[in-house]
């Protein structure tokens, strides 16, 4: 046999055995997409989801590597969208069209979700963000669900600290623009800190964009209101420099935030200038509750580190997924049959993607690791925040408001 003919024998061989070279499923396998910002300005949200994910894929059935439901394997596929939103819909197209996944697992940044949802809602995948706090989110489709409280919360919890725990009376706001997250929860802490008596110093926000790096400017005019602290809505990589800033100006006056604070590497940008700041958050890693302590170990075994919120709630969304999976294979072996096959029609997949939406949407006090999760009718999960303090570089736990 000349070496040409052995080429074509040895890829006929491989097409049969995996598949085409399309990058289509090789044989029957639950396949679940993820996609998150593993590089960018606030790549710790995606790493912090992608190990989440992992470490409940290990520990299905039975910490197997591979875990399987209903005898299928499962595997997912994680795509990099760069922290672009326009790339987060590039990515998710492919997971959907060429990975062909059962449903996605994505983003952390509510402009990146808002982006990509439709593809998900268009397709009649179900898409589960973790973390993604803005309303609009699950408002782009009944597809679209989350595991985290949603912004107007977020926001009045924060209002309500500054205005009850640290009795506040006029606070400034330092807001990126150009980010929903932000501007959606600089929106609920006005309205909500204005309604107890407050005032937001200046009358509106100074602003900037997600990718500056020098906010002397903005914290200049925000020194000459003279406020009793300053509410910074944004990502990690910006308030870590924003805090540096504001002490260099002369600023002493307590950081307040939002989940977008949390990353390992918040400290490591904004060091002693963050003591005394507060910020809302999914869970407390001092808290002692056994589930969420048992999840800490097992992370901590698995990477060597401990797991921020992002990496629970990321793991929180894997295990209801697998649940929500599990639940369609015991309830129509027909559906969950044409959700794991290869040979299935898009019509077959699309109609058990619609059943695993069903399923997912009637979630009830699932056990999470970031608190009961209960799913409402707009698909967003009703649950606690907590206030955690930064004190001696250290995020020190300090009250729980309930929705």
């Amino acid at each position: 046999m000349t070496s040409r003919f052995r080429l074509l024998a040895l890829c006929a061989l491989t097409t049969l055995v995996l598949g085409s070279c399309s990058g289509q499923k090789a044989a029957d396998e639950i396949v679940i997409g993820e996609y998150g910002s593993l590089t960018g300005n606030d790549a710790t949200f995606g790493q912090s989801t992608k190990e989440g994910v992992e470490l409940a894929l290990s520990q299905l059935q039975g910490g197997q590597q591979m875990g399987a439901i209903g005898g299928l394997k499962v595997r997912t596929v994680v795509e990099d969208d760069q922290g672009r939103p326009e790339e987060a819909v590039t990515v998710v197209k492919k997971l959907i069209n060429q990975d062909q996944v059962c449903s996605v697992i994505g983003e952390v940044a509510s402009s990146r979700s808002i982006a990509a949802a439709p593809v998900c809602q268009e397709a009649g995948v179900p898409m589960i963000s973790p973390s993604s706090t803005n309303p609009k989110v699950t408002q782009q489709g009944n597809y679209i669900f989350r595991m985290c409280f949603i912004d107007p919360f977020q926001g009045t919890v924060m209002a309500k600290f500054a205005a009850i725990n640290l009795k506040l009376k006029n606070v400034a706001i330092l807001e990126a623009a150009d980010q929903d997250y932000s501007v959606g929860l600089t929106q609920y802490f006005s309205e909500a800190f204005t309604s107890l008596g407050g005032t937001i110093a200046g009358g509106k926000p100074q602003a900037y964009q997600a990718n500056d790096t020098d906010f002397r400017s903005q914290l200049t005019a925000i020194k000459a209101l003279n406020p009793q602290a300053i509410y910074v809505p944004g990502y990690y990589t910006g308030v870590g420099l924003i805090a540096r800033q504001a002490r260099e100006l002369g600023i002493k006056v307590p950081l307040l935030g939002g989940d977008g604070w949390e990353s390992e590497k918040l400290l490591e940008i904004g060091g002693d200038a963050l003591n005394g700041c507060y910020y809302s958050n999914h869970f407390a890693v001092d808290n002692p509750d056994p589930r969420l302590q048992g999840f800490i170990k097992a992370y901590k075994d698995k990477f060597g580190k401990e797991p921020d919120a992002i990496g629970g709630l990321a793991y929180d969304a894997a295990n209801v997924l697998f649940q929500s999976i599990q639940t369609l294979h015991d309830q129509d072996a027909a559906a969950f049959a044409g959700l794991g096959s290869s040979q299935a029609g898009k019509p077959a997949r699309k109609a058990a993607t619609a059943k695993l939406r069903d399923i997912i949407a009637g979630l009830k006090d699932y056990p999470g690791v970031t608190g009961n999760i209960t799913l409402d009718a707009n698909r967003n999960a009703s649950k606690p925040a907590v206030v955690l303090e930064i004190k001696g570089g250290k995020k020190i736990y300090n009250t729980t408001v309930n929705p």
